[in-house]
Order: C-alpha cells, then sequence, then structure tokens
C-alpha cells in the first residue's frame, strides 16, 4: 500500500535526512587509500548516535550486521563493512546510510572516489548523479512511477551506461521499504501516479558494462556479473503541490 505522509512525518523525515546528509559529507572527508570499511561504518555509527533519538536504520533490517552498506568498484549494493576491506587508491566506494528518528526513515547514498580515479571512472560517477537528478526532476504530482525511471534510463543509456534491472528504489516511511517500487527504466505515464505527500527513495545503479548481476556467497553483497565498475546514488524526496522536495540534503 502506497502511503501518503502528514506534514508532521515529513518534518519528522527531513530531520532524520538532515542526519543522512551530514553522515555521507563526514564519509567524503575520512574515505581515504588504507582505511577499512569497518572503520568507515565504526565512524558513521557514532555520529548517528551522537543525535539524540536517533539510530541507523540498516543495522539489523533483515539481519543486516552494519550500519553502513559499502560498495567497492564491481558491487552494485549492499557491501558489508569489515575490518578485511582496505580502501585502494583509485577505487570508487557506494556509501549507502539510513537514519530512523521518531519511527519515521530517511534514505540516501553517494559513490565516492578513493584518492585519484581514472577520467571514465569520474564520468561514470558524473552521469549516474546526473541521472537521479533527472529522475528527482520528474517526481511532480500527477507523474508517473515510469517517468523516474525512464528519465534515469534516458540519461545513463544515452552516455553509454548500462541501467541495472533487478534492484529498485522504493518508498520509504514507517518502513524502511514501502511501496511503490521505483525502477531505474520504464515508460512515461507508467506506474502508480504520483501524489502530494508520497515519500520516494530514488536511487539509480549504473553500470560501466554490462548490467546483469549476481548475489555473491554472504547472500548481500550484489555485484556486475562481467566484474565491470558501478556506481550508486541516492536521495529520498517528498512529492508536493509544487514539485519534488529532497529530504536527504
Amino acid at each position: 500500500m502506497i502511503t501518503i505522509k502528514s506534514a508532521r512525518e515529513i518534518d519528522t523525515m527531513a530531520r532524520a535526512g538532515r542526519i543522512v546528509f551530514d553522515t555521507l559529507a563526514l564519509m567524503r572527508t575520512v574515505v581515504r587509500p588504507g582505511i577499512t570499511t569497518e572503520d568507515l561504518d565504526r565512524q558513521a555509527e557514532a555520529f548517528i548516535r551522537s543525535h539524540r533519538g536517533a539510530t541507523p536504520s540498516f543495522k539489523g533490517l533483515y539481519d543486516f550486521p552494519k550500519t553502513l552498506c559499502t560498495s567497492i568498484d564491481e558491487e552494485i549494493v549492499h557491501g558489508i563493512p569489515t575490518t578485511k576491506r582496505l580502501l585502494r587508491e583509485g577505487s570508487i566506494v557506494s556509501v549507502d546510510v539510513g537514519v530512523c528518528v521518531d519511527g519515521l526513515h530517511a534514505d540516501s547514498a553517494t559513490t565516492i572516489p578513493v584518492g585519484a580515479i581514472a577520467a571514465d571512472v569520474r564520468r561514470l560517477l558524473d552521469v549516474t548523479e546526473r541521472s537521479l537528478h533527472a529522475g528527482i526532476a520528474t517526481a511532480r504530482a500527477g507523474n508517473h512511477v515510469g517517468d523516474i525511471g525512464h528519465a534515469v534510463q534516458r540519461v545513463a543509456e544515452a552516455a553509454g551506461f548500462g541501467v541495472v534491472r533487478e534492484l529498485v528504489g522504493h518508498g520509504i516511511g514507517t518502513r524502511f521499504h514501502e511501496e511503490p517500487q521505483i525502477p531505474n527504466f520504464g515508460t512515461p505515464r507508467r506506474g502508480p501516479q504520483l501524489k502530494p505527500g508520497m515519500t520516494l527513495a530514488i536511487e539509480p545503479m549504473i553500470t560501466m558494462g554490462n548490467p546483469a548481476t549476481r548475489t555473491l556467497k554472504d547472500k548481500w553483497t550484489v555485484v556486475t556479473q562481467d566484474g565491470s565498475l558501478s556506481a550508486h546514488f541516492e536521495h529520498t524526496i517528498v512529492v508536493t503541490e509544487t514539485g519534488p522536495r529532497i529530504l536527504t540534503m
């Protein structure tokens, strides 16, 4: 069921969203060659819990063990932080984080360069972020879920990149994953119609090669089948009478 949020609920999600934004800003300052993904996770959890009433959304969600998802290079999403994974110069790491405040969630992700990265990898990041904002721009009352996916797909594929099909964005609110699902591809004017008060996590997952995926033996980490690099950007937004409002910034 798709839920419409009250003004109070949206204000609370915006409070959670600001903590999410600040957590990712912290991660951008600490990501460097030689740091472990466990180090990132520990710092993120401490920062989130330093805010009164705020807790990590991911920790314990479907038995996920950590605060962050840290997905490196060919890992698309759901990478589990560990002391065994050191970030290396030239890599990229998707950092995905959710925060819960007073029973309401916000969710965002960014892909961060580790030191200097190649020009084609920088282009992947830039295009993925542009595709996110193209999707957000179409999240207007009266449009449809298919309009969001179509906008993301158009930007990514025009640049020669692949759009992951098996993984989608989602509604968000009192539950971390709510209806509707938000694919990153689609046909305009198809799918549920967008209405004011709908809160959505829009999250393009874009690859340099074939977008087909597989899941590793840890049953969490999703990677590209062909080993090509993947980028991931995400914001939580609310549909309003006057257009989309980003809650995670």
